[in-house]
């Protein structure tokens, strides 16, 4: 668990990572608004946080609620509120850079929500000897209405981990994910049996044909079977995972 959150925490700290903690876009009235989650797959437990102002890392806050709370899920003032009362201090979010492109997307007062730049989730799956630990970690969707939630909290869509099948992590366009439950099928697929790809590319290509304008967006899923393999899908283009096994780092692609 120590692993994943530590892989987490370095994309959440880097400023120039536009779409994860600390220089993330912000909504559409200016305030950067995280969302965070893990599960593990030994008793199912899962933690998140959603629409988290000023606090960092939000995996971390995640974790605490997993670890600390009976609860799965804890929102906006509640769950800023229990990260105080955890430890964690207040933080400035928005960077410079951040704030020019806030503003210069003002200017131009886009008529959607969404970013023409595209969107992009933190995801890490920990595997060994059959044991699974999943986290991911998101600003959300740039130019986003106060108080959206994407799939990234969510458990079943934006993350899934249970050691009897595997664990699965999306990335993309969180309305897409959340409408297709991704990760939780990819699980289930897994789970009867499927190889990682199999399932991974199954649950994609399952997404087109009952929604073919879903390859307008883009969607991606990572999973790791029970066993240890590992498998990439994505509903448009190459979308790459990277996988580290004995000090040594390989590419996946979709």
């Amino acid at each position: 668990m120590d692993s994943v959150e530590r892989g987490v925490i370095a994309v959440e700290m880097n400023r120039r990572v536009h779409s994860v903690g600390r220089g993330g876009l912000p909504n559409t009235s200016g305030q950067v608004e995280l969302d965070a989650a893990w599960m593990e797959g030994s008793q199912l437990r899962a933690g998140g946080v959603a629409a988290l102002r000023d606090i960092l890392p939000a995996v971390s806050v995640a974790r605490k609620v997993m670890e600390k709370t009976p609860h799965v899920l804890l929102v906006g003032e509640g769950a800023e509120g229990f990260a105080r009362q955890q430890g964690f201090r207040p933080q400035r979010l928005l960077t410079k850079e951040s704030i020019r492109l806030w503003r210069e997307w003002k200017r131009n007062q886009a008529s959607s929500g969404a970013s023409g730049s595209g969107h992009d989730t933190v995801g890490v799956i920990g595997w060994h000897k059959g044991h699974t630990i999943v986290a991911c970690s998101t600003s959300g969707l740039p130019w986003k209405l106060p108080g959206r939630v994407g799939d990234s909290p969510i458990i079943g869509a934006g993350l899934y981990a249970d050691d009897q099948a595997g664990a699965a992590v999306a990335t993309g366009i969180g309305e897409e994910i959340l409408r297709f439950s991704v990760t939780s099928r990819v699980v289930e697929a897994m789970r009867r049996g499927a190889s990682a790809q199999n399932a991974c590319e199954g649950v994609i290509r399952f997404m087109i044909r009952r929604k073919p304008e879903t390859t307008k967006t883009m969607v991606a899923v990572l999973a790791v079977r029970k066993d240890g393999q590992c498998g990439v899908a994505a509903t448009r283009g190459v979308f790459s995972a990277y996988i580290r096994k004995d000090k040594r780092i390989t590419e996946l692609r979709s």
